[in-house]
């Protein structure tokens, strides 16, 4: 056994640990903590062990104390240590009162960070985490080194341990969910921007991005913050930083950090230094907010690997799935899949890639966020609106508020269903036209997250 999982085994062994529910992260570490000697209790919503389908075995098997239902939160009394999921609130009275009473709370990824022996890379932001954090992990790759990708993407990190060398690389996405309570910050740290987001989860705004500066506050000096200029937020997040601090951004050009030159190089200016790395025109990922995101990958690894690495990945890299993802051709209308689109911001992104009025689908879940700022760049990018969900009515009221609706010819339909929603959005559609599914709100009131939603919407258009 390695340093860094007898450290765990001396953590939990003969230790009341409880698990807040059990996701696909939670799964593999109870059965782990089982084995190092932790008396688990499994504290979960569903009503009984029948619930929890295939694994109601494994729950029998390993012989886990529950504490279900209603008042499953009671299970938190007495407990030497709580995992909490990213999806439980964290200022939750049972489990401030846990604390209170000296209960240690944390999560997989605050352990993964307490025990990593490696460097650690890390993204937030509200828009642009996981391109980012994927050219990141590319970029390591292609300069040789042993890349371990998690938190917010991927397999969950702590299972990992064991594999994790000095010399390795990990390389995390971090949402405000997780990094609420987090007290360890990485060596790299990129925030890519943040806007108003997760408003039904956060108790206010400030609380959100306050939660995205935990991602800087635990520094410790050699690191790097990594931090978007153009957004007013992230660029106050300056003072913050507790060493080198550089910038990414597509309108400006820096003295510090990666920028986007008006002769069309893709730039990192370092010690009165500007070296061009990277043409736009031989980027492959679509849309002006993916050359930010790659601008904001090559700061973060500026230094940690050849400038050929950069190059290689920025020139072949072509998008992660549900993000502006070519889905088919059919009858001279091209699809889009950009369910990742969850927000406002994410959507107009999205419809600035496209250099034509598209056909968009576009609602779903009420996070609690403003639809004004959405109004005016579809009556700018947009011919057919198609709305779904809680916030269809949301995103209609905002548009008819603004000013040029009437003039605009913006034609609005409603569906109660992704079917409908596709089968609108085809009759509307003419050959040369363009469809994306980019919802500016989340999946939760019909799909248990994005990826879900996206792989539905493809597979109804791919089946016409």
């Amino acid at each position: 056994m390695q340093k860094e999982q007898q450290q765990l085994a001396a953590l939990v062994r003969g230790k009341k640990v409880a698990f807040i529910g059990a996701g696909v992260s939670h799964k593999a570490l109870i059965e782990e903590f089982v084995g190092l000697g932790a008396e688990v209790t499994l504290c979960d919503k569903k009503p009984s062990v029948e619930a929890f389908g295939d694994y109601a075995g494994t729950i029998r098997r390993l012989g886990l104390r529950l504490s279900l239902g209603e008042h499953y939160m009671d299970g938190f009394r007495g407990q030497d240590i709580i995992l909490r999921t990213p999806g439980f609130e964290y200022y939750q009275k049972p489990l401030q009162d846990a604390i209170a009473a000296g209960t240690m709370v944390t999560s997989e990824v605050e352990l993964f960070f307490d025990l990593c022996p490696c460097e650690i890379v890390a993204v937030t932001g509200s828009d642009g985490k996981t391109t980012t954090t994927t050219l990141i992990s590319e970029m390591f790759k292609a300069a040789g080194r042993t890349v371990h990708l998690g938190g917010n993407i991927g397999a969950p990190l702590l299972p990992m341990l064991p594999e994790v060398a000095p010399t390795d690389v990990a390389v995390v996405e971090l949402s405000s969910f997780q990094l609420i309570s987090m007290r360890k910050s990485p060596t790299v740290a990129v925030v890519t921007n943040v806007t108003p987001n997760h408003l039904d989860h956060h108790k206010d705004m400030q609380e959100y991005i306050d939660a995205k500066r935990n991602i800087l506050l635990y520094q410790v000096p050699p690191c790097r913050a990594v931090l978007g200029y153009e957004n007013d937020i992230t660029r106050a997040m300056q003072a913050d930083c507790k060493g080198e601090q550089v910038w990414f951004t597509r309108l400006h050009e820096t003295d510090n950090g990666a920028f986007l030159r008006g002769d069309g190089m893709l730039c990192m200016a370092e010690g009165g230094k500007v070296t061009p790395f990277l043409a736009q025109k031989d980027v492959k990922l679509r849309g002006l907010h993916n050359i930010e995101n790659l601008l904001a990958a090559a700061a973060a690894v500026w230094g940690r690997v050849p400038v050929e690495a950069i190059r290689q990945v920025g020139s072949t890299f072509t998008g992660v799935e549900h993000r502006i993802e070519p889905v088919r051709v059919l009858d001279g209308v091209t699809w889009y899949n950009d369910s990742i689109a969850t927000s406002p911001t994410r959507t107009i992104a999205g419809l600035r890639s496209f250099d034509q009025k598209i056909i968009l689908i576009a609602g779903g879940y009420d996070k609690k966020i403003p639809y004004e700022p959405l109004a005016p760049e579809l009556l700018a990018h947009v011919k057919t609106l198609v709305l779904m969900g809680a916030t269809g009515p949301r995103i209609e009221a905002a548009v008819r508020a603004e000013q040029g609706f009437a003039e605009s010819g913006l034609a609005i339909l409603h569906a109660g269903s992704m079917e409908e929603a596709v089968a609108l959005a085809r009759s509307a559609a003419k050959p040369g036209d363009i469809v994306s599914l980019s919802p500016a709100s989340a999946s939760f009131d019909a799909y248990p997250n994005f990826e879900a939603r996206g792989k539905h919407y493809k597979q109804i258009v791919n089946s016409l």
